[in-house]
């Protein structure tokens, strides 16, 4: 029998015996008057943003000219996500972009993974029913995003730092013709036509108008319905060590959606703002395109 497979059976092993009396999962974070009344879910975003900092300044210590390994793993990490990110938000918005989406990538997606720990949702308290088992009413420890209040906090974040990002690289200029504008060629209009284009661009700017103010609530119920709902598969299944590798990659792959959403919505208005500039430099007027 291989060493791997005996790791794997003991991690199986584990999570079978952490949820023989669990019951499935609460749908809100408890919370814990142990810690002050904060939830279950806000303790574990602590102690999982505490770990990863301190993972970080291990790994990379003191930067050096010739990298250490720990700090060549972080310097390919952060040139894989420049060259994810920056050909989408564009180059004027990259410096300030750059450090959020990183932040929301890792975070994200180490929260996600949190759930796959044997003990994370079936320790802590509870009370044993009539069948003499026991079920799990307070658990100590949640994932960040199995909690919509903290989807929600990641969202409103999200949004916040589109809103500050898009004017100050874009200008309101801009983004009012992005969203109002009439984007047809006059010259190769037809005269009727284009009163009647420019009043359809306006009714479709209010509607993206309207689509913006929801991206919040979307991405926070994106990211709160796959955690959670992944959460409650591997506690429903008694953690069938198959659904691991799929939640390893459920995982993964809402990190890059909540990030690489948040990126295309500050590239569709920043990442055309250099072909403005260049045309500006050499004498003429171009105007704002989407």
């Amino acid at each position: 029998m291989s060493r791997g497979f005996k790791l794997a059976t003991f991690l199986a092993s584990l999570a079978l015996t952490a949820t023989a009396f669990a019951e499935g999962v609460e749908p809100s974070a408890a919370r814990l008057p142990e810690l002050g009344g904060i939830t279950s879910s806000m303790f574990t975003g602590w102690i999982m943003s505490a770990l990863l900092v301190t993972l970080v300044l291990f790994l990379v210590g003191k930067p050096k000219v010739l990298p250490s390994k720990g700090q060549a793993v972080i310097e390919s990490l952060i040139e894989a996500l420049r060259d994810l990110f920056e050909p989408i938000v564009g180059k004027k918005a990259f410096p300030l972009a750059f450090p959020l989406l990183v932040t929301f990538f890792i975070f994200i997606l180490f929260n996600n993974w949190m759930g796959l720990i044997p003990g994370v949702g079936t320790i802590g308290w509870g009370h044993t029913n009539a069948a003499g088992e026991f079920h799990i009413t307070r658990a100590l420890i949640r994932p960040f995003n199995s909690d919509f209040n903290g989807t929600i906090a990641l969202a409103a974040i999200s949004f916040g730092a589109w809103f500050i990002i898009v004017f100050k690289i874009a200008g309101p200029k801009i983004i009012l013709w992005d969203l109002f504008g009439n984007k047809a060629d006059k010259n190769d209009t037809p005269g009727w036509l284009y009163p009647i284009l420019a009043l359809v661009f306006l009714i479709v700017g209010f509607i993206e108008v309207f689509s913006i103010m929801i991206r919040p609530f979307t991405l926070s119920v994106r990211l709160f319905g796959n955690v959670f709902g992944g959460e409650n598969l591997l506690h429903g299944t008694s953690f069938f060590f198959v659904f691991y590798f799929m939640e390893l990659l459920v995982g993964l792959i809402q990190a890059l959606v909540f990030t690489l959403l948040t990126s295309v919505y500050i590239g569709l208005l920043c990442n055309h703002g250099d072909d403005h500039d260049h045309a500006n430099d050499h004498g003429h007027t171009a105007e704002p395109h989407h």
